[in-house]
């Protein structure tokens, strides 16, 4: 391609030589300097006076305008085509109009009402691949949607002895790869499986692989809490390093700290002001409602003051995680005992693991709201008291500012409308 545009611009240019030469050769006031010399080992081509009329020859023919004729001349009228001295070759004089290109290819589109009337695809961001783990589709579905993206190929499967296979059906050369994965389900064969399509982007020469895990595993053990106790956590930041990851995009970490235990970039994403747009939405006098903790950590986690006294006055109850739901059970029957008109229970992670439904279900809540970084179809149908927020809007923003090389803070306070 590149050759023949070299090739194109080297005509134009002889061209341009020849008729500056043809022109102003005979010219008696003109300076010699003007005309340009002939290549060596060729003859120049024949001038004429210009005040002979213009001769043709076999091999060629020319056109000459007299300076007279256009003093007076509009400029657009000079927009003609110029004969070649070789007859297959017009050349058109000023250059063309600029030609338009589409963001994903070279293809040339003859004017701008063709640049407009591009495919969707044009409209995409380039460059970019998203897969999916085999833990969360439907949320991996969900933000390709926003992002206007199609969910990249990838086959996921196991052998007959149980190991992980994972075959990327498509080209990632040069891509920047993010790859959605959260802590659900089999944590352990989910974590495994995560690491093996990191490590395959990496090695297929990938420009950058970016994990987005919405829930971290391992999360709680962020801590020697006990004599010989493994900080699994920091196991788990070393091994997505070692396989490959370049950037971590997660939400509500359990302790904030596990963002020193990387080597590379950390987005610790909060659903914090999806949360609050919902309470505000869904509860009624939320303004004279009392925010409460069952631990001091979930406190600090919040903005909003706690409040001690809970009499007369909805009770909302906040927590990063719901996993057996013992804790925020027996908080529900101390806010009600309390003199509390209603208790809501809001909480980032639903594992809801073990008796967690059953205790729900037995449960003083008036609803227990968790978002969907761990999927809650099966849970909802079990539990009526569970309601479900969806933060696909959030990850899928992280995901294009990342991507663009656009700063994130602007997440950790507002939601995206998309």
């Amino acid at each position: 391609m590149f050759g023949g545009i070299r090739d194109r611009i080297f005509r134009i240019q002889k061209h341009s030589r020849s008729a500056r030469n043809e022109f102003f050769g005979a010219h008696p006031s003109l300076p010699e300097g003007l005309v340009d010399p002939a290549p060596a080992g060729r003859s120049s081509l024949p001038t004429e006076s210009l005040t002979d009329p213009p001769t043709t020859t076999k091999s060629s023919q020319s056109v000459v305008i007299k300076p007279s004729e256009t003093t007076n001349q509009d400029i657009s009228t000079l927009d003609k085509s110029v004969e070649h001295p070789h007859k297959d070759h017009l050349i058109h004089h000023p250059t063309p109009p600029r030609s338009f290109f589409s963001s994903t290819s070279l293809a040339v589109h003859p004017n701008v009402e063709a640049a407009h009337s591009s495919s969707e695809e044009d409209l995409r961001m380039p460059n970019i691949k998203v897969f999916s783990g085999s833990s969360h589709p439907d949320l991996s579905t969900r933000i390709c949607e926003r992002l206007q993206l199609e969910v990249s190929k990838a086959s996921l499967k196991k052998f007959s002895n149980k190991e992980t296979n994972v075959e990327i059906g498509e080209s990632v050369r040069g891509e920047d790869v993010y790859i959605i994965q959260s802590a659900a389900g089999e944590i352990n064969d989910n974590l495994m499986e995560l690491l093996i399509m990191i490590n395959a982007c990496k090695i297929a020469s990938s420009c950058r692989v970016a994990a987005v895990i919405p829930a971290f595993p391992y999360a709680r053990q962020d801590k020697k809490d006990k004599s010989r106790a493994p900080i699994s956590a920091k196991l788990v930041a070393n091994m997505l390093s070692v396989a490959g990851a370049d950037h971590i995009i997660t939400m509500d970490l359990h302790a904030s700290q596990i963002q020193g235990f990387f080597d590379i970039p950390v987005d610790n994403l909060y659903a914090e002001p999806a949360i609050l747009k919902y309470i505000k939405e869904s509860i009624p006098n939320w303004q004279t409602s009392v925010i409460v903790s069952p631990d001091a950590g979930g406190a600090k986690r919040y903005t909003m003051t706690l409040v001690g006294s809970v009499e007369g006055k909805v009770a909302i109850l906040v927590d990063d995680m719901a996993d057996t739901c013992g804790t925020i059970c027996m908080a529900a029957d101390k806010l009600v005992e309390a003199g509390a008109e209603k208790v809501y229970a809001f909480c980032v992670h639903g594992i809801f693991s073990g008796p967690a439904l059953t205790r729900l279900n037995a449960s003083k809540f008036e609803a227990v709201v968790v978002t969907n970084t761990i999927p809650q179809d099966e849970n909802m149908k079990k539990c009526s008291k569970i309601q479900c927020i969806d933060i696909s809007m959030i990850l899928a923003e992280a995901i294009r500012r990342t991507h663009n090389g656009e700063s994130v803070s602007y997440l950790f306070s507002h939601v995206p409308i998309c």
